[in-house]
């Protein structure tokens, strides 16, 4: 553990790094709380670039907590669509409810207040913090974690619950006081773009000298890799219904209230937003189509017209998921209570799931084709 001028000369060299190559991210443009904390529930599991254009748009529409707080959760969503983790988005306006409710709108500045808020845990309460708010905290993520674990030659699971504690630990010994917030992000950045999971760029690390993983030559192979849950083959059938008029029809998000109502796996999958009518396929993926045409036609036979999609491959967290589509035009669309009908280049317009998405653009390829 690094100490006295050793330390010293770590944060020196560490946030001299960052202020000099530190990437122009949106929210690193101010060290408003909202934007911050927005950000950091954003980045959560979900690769930097993909949520700089969810940011932007997000924060067009909800400015301030205010706006988040007021607006329908069909909107929030909506917006959130396709970057996955909707319970993200939820717990989002929860606590800007909280915040306009309990707090008067002001955003709490403390990370143990902080904490309070819906969806907020340690990581992100002190991500917010320190940015926000300059309170000498350390975060601890999967970044930061392997950082900690190469520069001190940390073997064994790091998710081990002692072991994680004592990160912290290092963590919090290791924080410049003097700029919590810039070293939270230098860490992170560090672990992001140099000290990466494969091939670290040692060559380019600033703090290489400090580095025990690299004098022993077993930076690479650190942290340990722990064994990973076994992906689970997930098969369903969807059906995109169209009328005439090139309209389709979704369901409204499942409840999860009575689970033996739903297909297996489908509430889970469509992440409790609109959908198309989907179930898990057993068997000959036709015959579960047709059944699954029969119970929301009131049993109606399966039109003859039917047009398989292309396959649609989807990857949700340890789900290898396969999805059977299949174009159905009929002559009326189905009345299902709390269903939704809208035109088919219409449905990423709604809170969608990205895997509906996937469907969606199936389904109109295949309307394309059939016309021409």
């Amino acid at each position: 553990m690094l100490t006295g001028p050793a330390l010293a000369s770590f944060r020196k060299s560490l946030l001299g790094w960052f202020r000099q190559f530190q990437r122009d991210l949106p929210w690193r443009e101010s060290k408003d709380s909202y934007r911050v904390w927005l950000s950091e529930i954003m980045l959560q599991q979900t690769r930097v670039a993909a949520v700089i254009p969810y940011y932007e748009r997000f924060l067009e529409r909800f400015p301030d907590v205010h706006a988040l707080a007021n607006a329908p959760e069909e909107e929030v969503l909506r917006l959130w669509s396709g970057l996955g983790y909707y319970g993200r988005a939820r717990n989002l306006q929860k606590a800007a409810i909280q915040v306009v409710a309990e707090l008067g709108g002001v955003f709490p500045n403390t990370r143990e207040k902080i904490l309070s808020l819906s969806g907020i845990g340690a990581y992100t309460a002190s991500a917010i913090a320190s940015i926000a708010f300059k309170e000498k905290c350390a975060v601890l993520d999967g970044n930061v974690a392997r950082v900690l674990s190469r520069l001190d030659a940390i073997q064994g699971d790091l998710r081990e619950s002692k072991k994680w504690q004592d990160l912290q630990d290092r963590a919090d010994r290791l924080l410049d006081p003097g700029a919590p917030g810039d070293w939270n992000q230098a860490m992170m950045e560090l672990g992001a773009t140099v000290c990466t999971p494969r091939s670290p760029q040692c060559l380019l690390c600033p703090v290489a000298k400090h580095c025990e993983g690299q004098k022993k030559g077993i930076a690479e192979s650190l942290p340990e890799t722990s064994k990973k849950q076994e992906l689970v083959d997930v098969a369903l059938v969807a059906l995109v219904l169209v009328n005439p008029k090139g309209e389709t029809l979704l369901l409204p998000p499942p409840s999860v209230k009575n689970p033996g109502s739903i297909p297996d796996h489908v509430p889970t999958l469509v992440a409790n937003l609109w959908h198309f009518p989907t179930a898990s396929a057993k068997g000959d993926p036709r015959e579960t189509a047709s059944e699954t045409w029969k119970k929301i036609s009131r049993g109606q036979k399966f039109p003859m017209q039917t047009v398989p999609l292309q396959l649609v491959r989807h990857s949700v967290t340890f789900r290898r998921v396969t999805v059977h589509g299949f174009l159905v035009p009929v002559p009326k669309l189905p009345k299902i209570k709390g269903s939704d009908i809208l035109d088919l280049r219409q449905v990423t317009n709604r809170a969608v799931s990205n895997l509906t998405r996937k469907i969606a653009d199936r389904g109109l390829v295949a309307m394309s084709a059939k016309r021409q």
